[in-house]
């Protein structure tokens, strides 16, 4: 009973009317600050409900889907990894797109303005804006090793299929040509030595530095910086256009691999290793940390993105379908892709003559660059028109992952200066990453990619999301957005969602935010450690969103002082005037419609859960 009457004296707290007399049913919070202004410029929107969800599918289904999911799997138990990821996806990962579509739509704003439902934690916002700033470099420079990848398939024979003069003695043909075996770990095949040696150039440490770029790669970066720039350049209007063909065409490349996968031989062997469970695994705190880590990098949640699209949707859009449908189809994309990989190294391994998959499995970037061209060497027919299938699905997966990164930074930037031009905001955005990105196609490249990856990305993704999740249920209030959903859809959402937002999926995170740091090890590159200076930058970088919250959070506590502690904490933490729907009219019936709800709410937990 405590606990339910301090809730209601927070719902209930007096709200001064621009008159400046206390209103007998107030609305949802009391807003300590000036009348709303002007009103703001009318936001622009998608030509379609279907430019939505392609651009959500788009953004989802990547690169993570087709290099990292199934290296993951297999890393973590193989089919029983399935088990922890698909629990993961039903009690974080759907809450969370759920949540963030939401925000953006009854917003109409970016990651950073709706989080005036908390003005000190707009740090939040810019977290997600500094995480897809930090994966887009990277991501683009992915981009550019598949176009590298790309124009050499054309050749009447694949570059990485045999072995060079100077690799005598060190090297087996992936074209299968010679009979050779990898079971000599002093032998590699040609294409890892083609990807490591003429490719990357890659160098066994970065103690003296990363060396200059390259300046085959550095032109492959430059067409992936051209490329997003050209899907981006008019926002909305431009990537709502390209996003049918960014969604679409790897499903047909996918399942065109998927089917002749299937017919090769030894294929059944792959993907039995892939799907077949390791039960051990299942009790590894680790493996379900994995699980998390790749629905965050999958579905692209806490990144802006999906915030930023759903902005651009109609206030009463039905984007509840939308949601089932990217995170369900993504990981439907994610088994797929695993099966058309596994079934792939299976035949791998069956022309090598040995029964280990495991053998030929690489993680990371090598999935995508070593194992993979290594088996389309070995197509006995027309293996370059594989590749050239291919490396142009990988191509275009990352366009649709980056162009949507890059739109998060754009309209954080445009939503603040109004004046700025969305076409001029995305060319310094591509400048700037390209630039960046020069450090990724050095022969050390690699090595800064894993670093920033970690302590940019993942880290960083983790610690937005559990402060993301409890902001809005534990300090706005579970009651309040359900109130706010309500009003914009017609509808409240049931007890499942409510117990996930409310308890699982905040204190699953925060378990996972407190393992992560409990079993911290530093990140490694190819099971080489980094020079302490790489740590040093690594953690500098993870600062930055740190400490930029925390920035945040004491700059609100200073605007909002007062005399009394707690009400000043009271300003700092609940929405300010320019929360809720950014139409006039709207706004003041979800004002309305608010305050009638409090009247009837009877508060207490069954209220909350069941009400």
């Amino acid at each position: 009973m405590e606990t339910t009457k301090k809730h209601e004296d927070y719902d209930n707290a007096g709200y001064e009317e621009d008159t400046g007399a206390k209103t007998e049913n107030p609305p949802p919070f009391q807003f300590d600050h000036p009348p709303p202004g002007p009103k703001a410029p009318e936001r622009i929107q998608w030509g379609s409900s279907w430019e939505f969800l392609m651009s959500c599918i788009a953004t989802s289904v990547g690169l993570g889907n087709i290099w990292r999911f199934p290296y993951t799997a297999y890393q973590n138990g193989g089919g029983a990894f399935l088990i922890p990821y698909v629990i993961v996806l039903f009690v974080v990962g759907k809450p969370f797109y759920y949540l963030e579509a939401t925000l953006g739509q009854f917003t109409s704003q970016s990651c950073v303005n709706v989080w005036s439902v908390s003005p000190a934690m707009k740090g939040v916002g810019y977290g997600h804006a500094l995480a897809a700033f930090w994966v887009v470099t990277y991501y683009c420079s992915l981009m550019a090793l598949t176009i590298y990848y790309l124009f050499v398939s054309f050749q009447s024979t694949l570059p990485w299929s045999y072995c060079r003069e100077e690799w005598a003695g060190t090297c087996v043909d992936a074209s299968g040509s010679s009979n050779v075996t990898l079971d000599n770990t002093t032998l590699s095949s040609s294409s890892e030595l083609y990807f490591r040696k003429i490719v990357l150039k890659e160098i066994d440490s970065i103690e003296d530095g990363i060396g200059v770029p390259s300046w085959e790669l550095t032109l492959c970066l430059a067409v992936s910086w051209v490329c997003v720039f050209f899907v981006q350049f008019r926002g909305v209007k431009s990537a709502g256009k390209a996003a049918y063909f960014l969604a679409l065409f790897p499903y047909v490349m996918m399942i065109t691999l998927l089917i002749r996968a299937l017919t090769l031989e030894g294929a059944a062997n792959g993907i039995l290793f892939f799907v077949t469970p390791d039960w051990h695994k299942l009790y590894q705190p680790g493996v379900w940390y994995a699980a998390i880590t790749q629905c965050f990098f999958s579905l692209s949640v806490c990144m802006g993105a999906i915030i930023m699209f759903s902005s651009y949707n109609n206030f009463r859009h039905n984007l509840y379908r939308a949601v089932m449908i990217v995170t369900t189809l993504d990981t439907f994309t994610s088994f797929m892709a695993g099966c058309t990989i596994f079934g792939i190294l299976g035949n791998l391994a069956h022309e090598m003559g040995t029964d280990d998959i495991g053998t030929v499995v690489r993680s990371g970037t090598g999935l995508a660059f070593i194992s993979y061209p290594e088996a389309l060497a070995r197509f006995p027919a027309v293996p370059q028109l594989f590749a050239v299938l291919f490396f142009i699905m990988m191509f275009v997966l990352g366009i649709g992952s980056a162009q949507s990164l890059v739109g998060v930074i754009a309209s954080v930037i445009t939503d603040r200066f109004t004046s700025f031009k969305q076409m001029y905001v995305v060319g310094v955005i591509s400048i700037i990453g390209f630039l960046l990105g020069l450090t990724y196609v050095t022969p050390g490249g690699q090595w800064i990619l894993t670093l920033v990856d970690y302590y940019g990305g993942t880290f960083t993704a983790i610690i937005v999301g559990v402060t993301e999740v409890t902001t809005i249920f534990w300090i706005y209030g579970l009651n309040n957005f359900l109130n706010d959903v309500e009003f914009m859809l017609g509808y409240r959402p049931g007890l499942y969602w409510r117990l996930c937002w409310l308890l699982i999926t905040p204190l699953l995170m925060i378990i996972v935010l407190v393992y992560t740091f409990a079993v911290y090890e530093d990140v490694t590159y190819n099971d080489e450690y980094f020079p302490s200076a790489a740590y040093a930058f690594g953690w500098v970088i993870f600062s930055f969103g740190i400490i930029q919250l925390i920035f945040w959070i004491c700059l609100a506590l200073i605007k909002n002082r007062s005399s009394s502690i707690k009400l000043t904490f009271r300003r700092a933490f609940t929405p300010n005037r320019h929360w809720g729907p950014t139409d006039p009219k709207e706004n003041q019936d979800w004002k309305a419609f608010c305050a009638e709800r409090r009247q009837k709410s009877t508060g207490g937990l069954r209220n909350l859960f069941l009400g």
